[in-house]
């Protein structure tokens, strides 16, 4: 918590309520259009924004699937404008699994508790208490910035960022650079030291269905052109590939940044022993050292006796950014010729230079809090809308700081139970961005 003699701003004081706020709304993605939807989410933030003179619209492909776009305008409206986006979708809780309910927006041991605390209504209250102390006491930013509250991030975009570029790209054609999500919170190295993970780079997406055909018949006849056996076959094959280490320039930065913290030599031939040394963030970075692929769903038949003519699988493929054609054909080549396959999502994977004003702020504005602080560049195994606005040749960072206690383990809380984020770490990002956008 803060200091107590400390006076808090009206944003660090507010952005506690608001993120409990919108952690309330039940904006659960189900990917099937069952659940809630955005709509009373969005319309919160736009009455935010409303208060303080910022005029909105609501933008709806489906039903209930609700984005939130406005621009501020700044000091000098020729540069181009930066857009900031988050997304108000979060997936799905079950309360029996939590210490508190997903959806109360409870404040406890310091920390606000909540689906979405994480991922990320906790960087669009950050964004919305900066923006509006900012607006209320009259100081602009530096250049417009335009401001996506979006839609069903959680299973792809299709209603939220993805509609938005193919169908309303003027919103955003003039900007240049964006922040979001995963990005921004800090890696305790030693007391004093912490690296501030700023994400430069995303793995590309490919949800595939893979489909075998044979001739159908009974189960009891000799069958050599059984679906079920050709599909199981190549799922199998797929599944125990291993894909080789391909080190990136975003990766090969940011290991050889950790090696020069840990003070131990940069091994490339043992990269894997390095990242072991991770602690808690050692999964999420150990990802992002090799393309992947994943069997998660099976589905054939209908009878024990009777051998069908068709079998399916889906797949969760994973691709770093320079690597999309060989990685595609080496999936092909372990299909065979047997099993065609199709794409249920695909996505780009993206990766942006660790240079510039825009990565020049980010380390000033943390420093300036943290004189401990280093920001470095990493690369996301998953996936954001970050995708979607680089088509239109934005450069995406990852960048909602969050000083972290270093006992937590706020990667595993992405998508996990009890997620949850200090109130101290909210009125930290709300002053880091507060500086941020002052120097962008």
């Amino acid at each position: 918590m803060a200091e107590p003699d400390k006076v808090l701003s009206a944003a660090e004081v507010e952005v506690v309520d608001l993120c409990r706020e919108l952690i309330e709304f039940d904006t659960s993605n189900y990917g099937d259009h069952s659940g809630p939807g955005e709509r009373k989410a969005a319309e919160y933030v736009a009455a935010k924004l409303d208060e303080v003179g910022v005029e909105s619209r609501i933008y709806e492909k489906h039903p209930g699937r609700s984005n939130v776009v406005a621009r501020i305008a700044g000091e000098d409206s020729t540069r181009p404008p930066l857009l900031i986006h988050g997304h108000l979708d979060v997936v799905p809780a079950a309360p029996e699994d939590w210490t508190h309910h997903p959806f109360a927006g409870e404040v406890a041991d310091g920390c606000v508790w909540g689906r979405g605390a994480v991922d990320m209504k906790n960087m669009n209250a950050m964004v919305l208490a900066m923006l509006r102390q900012r607006l209320r006491e009259g100081r602009r930013p530096p250049r417009d910035i335009v401001l996506a509250f979006l839609a069903d991030e959680e299973a792809g975009g299709t209603w939220g960022a993805q509609y938005l570029v193919a169908e309303h790209p003027e919103l955003f054609a003039d900007c240049d650079s964006a922040i979001s999500e995963v990005g921004g919170f800090s890696f305790t190295v030693k007391e004093n030291r912490r690296l501030y993970l700023v994400e430069t780079a995303e793995k590309g997406i490919a949800w595939m269905k893979l489909t075998a055909r044979g001739t159908a018949g009974h189960g009891s006849m000799t069958n050599r052109d059984n679906a079920v056996t050709e599909l199981a076959e190549a799922v199998a094959r797929l599944g125990r590939h291993e894909f080789p280490l391909h080190l990136t320039p975003t990766v090969r930065t940011f290991l050889e940044e950790i090696c020069e913290e840990f003070d131990i030599p940069f091994e490339e031939k043992d990269v894997e022993a390095t990242v072991a040394r991770l602690g808690p963030i050692a999964r999420m970075i150990g990802a992002t050292l090799r393309n992947t692929l994943n069997p998660t769903v099976l589905g054939g038949g209908y009878k024990a006796n009777v051998i069908p003519g068709e079998a399916t699988a889906q797949v969760d493929g994973r691709f770093l950014p320079g690597t999309e054609d060989a990685y595609f054909a080496k999936i092909d080549e372990l299909l065979g010729p047997k099993v065609d396959r199709e794409f249920i999502h695909h996505l780009p994977a993206v990766e942006t230079p660790f240079d510039g004003g825009l990565v020049n702020a980010m380390s000033e504005s943390l420093l300036a809090e943290d004189p401990g602080a280093k920001a470095v560049p990493y690369c996301l195994s998953g996936g954001t809308d970050a995708k979607s606005f680089s088509r239109l040749g934005v450069r995406n960072y990852g960048f909602a700081p969050l000083k972290l206690p270093p006992e937590l383990d706020f990667a595993g809380m992405f998508h996990g139970v009890d997620e949850r984020v200090p109130v101290d770490g909210l009125q930290f990002g709300v002053r880091v961005l507060d500086r941020f956008v002052g120097l962008s």
